[in-house]
C-alpha cells in the first residue's frame, strides 16, 4: 500500500530492516533466516519497481544489535551496535539514498566470505 501511494506521488522512501541472517541459511536460524532472505529479495524487487517513479527503497542489514531480545545472548562487542547507533547510521544512509546498508561496514565483507564458502563445506560448519 505504501509503495503504491508513493508511486502515485512520484516521491518517497521506504526503509526495510532485514538481517544479515538472510544472506545465507543456517540450521540454527532456519525460519528466521528464510523470512529475512525473502524480505531482502522482496525489497530488491520493490526497489527495482519503484526506481522509475522516484521512490527510493533501502534495505538495512543491521547485524548484531543490543536489544531486549538479545540481552541474554553473548554478543561480540566489537561487531554489535546499539539501537541509537543503528538509527543514526540509517538516517545518514537515508539522506544519501543508499540502496543496501550494512550498519557496520564490515558485515558486508563478513557475509561475503560466508557466502563464498562452498556448500559442501558450509554444511559441515556450525555457524
Amino acid at each position: 500500500m505504501i509503495a503504491k501511494y508513493y508511486i502515485g506521488q512520484k516521491k518517497g522512501t521506504i526503509i526495510g530492516i532485514s538481517s544479515v541472517a538472510g544472506d545465507r541459511g543456517r540450521a540454527s536460524k532456519l525460519i528466521y533466516a528464510s523470512a529475512k532472505a525473502a524480505f531482502t529479495t522482496y525489497l530488491a524487487g520493490l526497489r527495482n519497481k519503484c526506481f522509475g517513479y522516484n521512490v527510493h527503497v533501502m534495505t538495512v542489514q543491521p547485524g548484531f544489535v543490543y536489544t531486549k531480545m538479545t540481552e541474554n545472548q553473548p554478543l561480540p562487542k566489537l561487531i554489535t551496535s546499539t539501537p541509537v547507533q543503528v538509527a543514526d547510521i540509517i538516517y545518514r544512509a537515508y539522506q544519501r539514498k543508499t540502496n543496501i546498508l550494512y550498519v557496520k561496514w564490515f558485515w558486508r565483507y563478513i557475509m561475503l566470505i560466508i557466502q563464498i564458502i562452498p556448500e559442501f563445506q558450509f554444511k559441515k560448519m556450525s555457524l
